[in-house]
């Protein structure tokens, strides 16, 4: 790591105040215990509060406020602490406000600050005061903007003395506003540099002895700031009202002379606050690059880590997921079924599957069609507790956006797998991992760890909705091995679409599945169709529309129903039916297959690719592999030459019948073809079609 240099503030504070003297009474004031508190979330809340109370003045609306998802109070976690959040903050803000400024200096108030906040971490203590400080400053702030619209606002600033005319102050509040966001931003470079995963790469231990007093010593000025901010505010609530309206005075008018002299202190404070505001801009402008520079070298080295793990063998996969998700947060995950706080042992011995999406996880459909093919299948009573899936989403943005965590919070109340309690606390060198060595790029991945840790699929989503828990455990080699035994029929096409489907094909039927957006062909399809089943041919029919069905495939269904009083399928499984073919194509393309190469790719294609206005249809029959597909030019006269046969029909087999009319007759004039066939049971009742001429063989009994 390039050494990191002492700039000019750090000598400049050595003649101000013996740095080293200092830091060893911080250091002695410091005893972290195992308490945690999630001091991003609280300096966030803190933020919003100094942002609304550093906002120009404006007419209060009826319109309310959003809160952000992070100032809300009840989502931030004091963990392992023997008090709640707002006691702790409660107390400092009574130090601040409650002992008196004149009975003890400022660095003995600060240093009593760091006593009270003792078991806290260095970003934890200075977001802790920064809170309570905020209370004071929003508050104060919130009956100034609230005082000239709002009756109740005007009873409590009376109540408390405070000067209905604050013009002369705003020098002074100017100043406030100034080193309130200063202050933040010192915070958050604390707050960024504790959260790296030093002890995990092995920093330069000589840069890491020289960054650390840096941080003690910024937390001692932010923490001494809160404490000059917050007298200020008291002093300004406690201000009599010819103090603030001594706008006119005279030198030589000792009369006037106490004006001047209040006047004075009202720009002695601003001074004041203006000589801290520059302090900690300086501390700010040496600090942050250097915990930018740690941020990258830290980064860099944990990507190399995370390389090497990945390529080693282990005993279990704690290690894997310890560096992925346990890096500041023992307790990292939950049990969206129970609301349970887990550790990655939890997941101990288990095959992981990890669903990396954006915060709006799936679309509907998708998600629904997940949880069906996993938890919800039949398949998974024989293998639960043998894996899990853990849900990990990642922000489109570089931060997390309100919009992004309360859509994050709503779908993880409803989901039935783990997922990552806190994902935008995720190391951004993990983020960045997953984004270049997992090649996710904000589209839904579901990589898959064995119970090694290793990764056995980068993307194993396409096989969870093609199979289901039947895809189990999920690898690669499981893909291959489950397409070597597939082949191009019915329970393919439609397995686990709807149970009465796949009864229907294990019950050996006839099925045909027909798509089109053209209304006047699917009712005269349907009518055609109904005429044959009339004669005896049995068979079911099933809509499906056409890929990438919409608003106009779910007024035919409407009308369908209505008119034709049947189908299946609802728009749900429709699009289901669809995702699965494109997830066929998909799993196929990555395993080297292609249309010209493979039958099933070219079939799924032909479906998929498929923009014929007249329609298609697949007929096939139960576990069968002979499947025929027509489209919608050739299915009428087809269907025409099946009336001509009557009632016979009902006695032909129906996808023998079929694949016989597409072919083209072989005679033109009077056919003398004569087949002999074996007898067999049942064969006497049957009927066949002629070959050449694609017409109803005439039966004779022949005996040898």
């Amino acid at each position: 790591m390039t050494s990191v240099q002492s700039g000019s503030f750090w000598q400049h504070s050595q003649s101000y105040l013996d740095d080293e003297i200092l830091i060893k009474k911080l250091l002695l004031s410091h005893d972290p215990d195992r308490r945690r508190l999630n001091s991003e979330m609280l300096l966030s809340a803190v933020e919003n509060i100094v942002f609304h109370a550093t906002a120009s003045e404006e007419l209060v609306s009826d319109k309310p406020v959003n809160a952000n998802f992070k100032s809300n109070i009840s989502n931030i976690e004091l963990i392992e602490s023997p008090e709640p959040l707002m006691h702790t903050i409660y107390k400092i803000a009574h130090e601040m406000l409650c002992k008196s400024p004149g009975k003890e200096d400022l660095h003995t108030r600060t240093m009593a600050s760091f006593d009270l906040l003792g078991s806290h971490r260095w970003g934890a203590k200075a977001a802790l005061a920064l809170a309570a400080f905020a209370i004071n400053y929003g508050e104060f702030s919130l009956l100034m903007q609230l005082r000239p619209h709002i009756p109740l606002a005007v009873s409590i600033a009376n109540f408390k003395q405070i000067p209905s005319n604050m013009s002369m102050l705003k020098p002074q509040v100017k100043a406030l506003r100034s080193l309130s966001k200063t202050m933040v931003d010192l915070t958050k470079c604390i707050i960024e540099f504790e959260a790296l995963p030093l002890v995990h790469v092995g920093p330069d231990m000589e840069d890491l002895a020289v960054m650390k007093p840096k941080i003690y010593v910024t937390a001692y000025w932010i923490i001494r700031s809160t404490l000059v901010c917050s007298s200020q505010i008291k002093s300004l609530m406690a201000m009599k009202p010819e103090q603030v309206h001594a706008k006119h005075f005279k030198l030589n008018n000792s009369a006037n002379f106490s004006y001047f002299s209040r006047y004075s202190n009202i720009t002695i404070a601003a001074w004041e606050l203006l000589s801290l505001d520059n302090r900690l801009s300086s501390i700010y402008s040496h600090l942050r690059p250097q915990v930018d520079a740690f941020r990258r070298q830290t980064e860099a080295k944990m990507h190399q880590k995370l390389l090497s793990l990945f390529k080693k063998s282990h005993i279990d996969n704690q290690n894997v997921l310890q560096m992925l998700f346990a890096l500041k947060d023992d307790l990292p995950l939950k049990d969206c079924s129970t609301q349970e706080k887990l550790g990655v042992s939890a997941l101990k011995s288990k095959v992981v599957l990890l669903l990396i999406s954006k915060p709006d996880l799936l679309p509907f459909e998708q998600l629904f069609f997940l949880v069906n093919q996993t938890y919800d299948h039949p398949h998974n009573d024989k293998i639960e507790g043998s894996y899990a899936i853990i849900w990990v989403p990642i922000s489109f943005y570089e931060a997390w956006t309100d919009a992004e965590q309360k859509l994050f919070d709503f779908i993880s109340n409803s989901m039935p797998c783990y997922l990552v309690r806190q994902p935008w606390s995720l190391n951004s060198a993990v983020v960045n991992f997953m984004k270049q060595e997992w090649n996710y790029g904000g589209e839904a991945i579901l990589v898959v760890l064995d119970s090694e840790g290793m990764i056995t699929n980068l993307n194993a989503l396409d096989m969870v909705f093609i199979w289901g828990s039947k895809a189990y455990p999920f690898s690669l080699s499981r893909e291959n091995e489950l397409w070597d035994g597939e082949q191009w029929k019915m329970q393919l096409i439609t397995n686990e679409i709807h149970p009465i489907l796949t009864q229907w094909v294990e019950e050996g039927r006839n099925i045909c599945i027909y798509g089109s957006e053209n209304l006047d062909w699917i009712r005269e399809f349907n009518a055609k169709m109904k005429d044959i089943k009339d004669a005896g041919m049995q068979h079911e029919m099933i809509y499906v529309g056409k890929n990438n069905p919409g608003e106009h495939t779910k007024e035919i269904l409407s009308i369908m129903n209505r008119e034709i009083h049947s189908n299946l399928l609802s728009f749900t499984k429709i699009q289901l039916f669809w995702l699965r073919l494109e997830s066929m194509r998909r799993s196929k393309s990555r395993l080297g297959n292609n249309a010209s190469t493979d039958n099933v790719v070219a079939q799924i294609s032909a479906l998929l690719d498929n923009n014929n206005d007249n329609g298609w249809a697949v007929y096939g029959k139960g576990l069968s592999t002979d499947i025929v597909r027509v489209e919608g030019d050739e299915i009428f006269p087809c269907l025409n030459l099946f009336r001509q046969w009557g009632e016979n029909v009902g006695r032909l087999e129906f996808i023998d019948a079929l694949r016989t009319v597409l072919e083209p007759p072989l005679v033109d004039g009077p056919c003398n073809h004569t087949q002999v066939v074996p007898y067999s049971e049942g064969l006497v009742q049957g009927n066949m079609v002629c070959q050449n001429c694609k017409l109803l063989m005439k039966k004779f009994t022949i005996y040898e």
